[in-house]
């Protein structure tokens, strides 16, 4: 909406200021909308069910280092979750918690590589680099529950 406003004024003004907001929002609403429609898709085709024992979902070994030279174990239980009843251990088996997880990994899988189609506008738009930048921050942002939820469910395929 804002985007549209910005676009609006833009085209009435020609001012560089309303140019740039309008990129701004519309880059906004575009990792907004794409992490809403990953996130349905994949629910509707995977309904949160996967074989956490496939070779895509084990943890390697330098993962581990990772996780532990981040200290992952300390920050992770302050991350928001989309869901939260999905990782429930009251209304869920840990089976089922599991496969979930690997549902919400290959989701902010999939919305990191989508990170990075904005950069595809500055083809149009200029700004390279503010592209990059957003593209990245973006990437990293969900690459952190990418991590969470590998170092999570390895603990929990251990346990069951």
């Amino acid at each position: 909406m804002l985007c549209a406003c910005f676009s609006i004024i833009y085209i009435k003004t020609h001012s560089g200021a309303a140019f740039s907001i309008a990129i701004t929002f519309g880059t906004i609403a575009y990792h907004f909308l794409m992490r809403l429609i990953v996130g349905l898709i994949i629910s509707q085709i995977m309904k949160n069910k996967a074989d956490y024992n496939k070779k895509w979902y084990q943890c390697r070994s330098w993962e581990l280092k990772i996780y532990k030279k981040i200290n992952i174990k300390k920050w992770k239980r302050v991350m928001p979750s989309y869901e939260p009843e999905y990782f429930n251990p009251r209304t869920h088996s840990w089976d089922e918690i599991a496969q979930a997880m690997c549902q919400a990994e290959i989701v902010h899988e999939i919305i990191v590589v989508l990170s990075f189609v904005p950069i595809v506008f500055s083809i149009w738009f200029g700004a390279l680099l503010v592209f990059v930048i957003t593209s990245v921050v973006a990437a990293a942002f969900d690459m952190v529950f990418v991590m969470m939820q590998r170092y999570n469910r390895s603990r929990i395929v251990k346990m069951i």
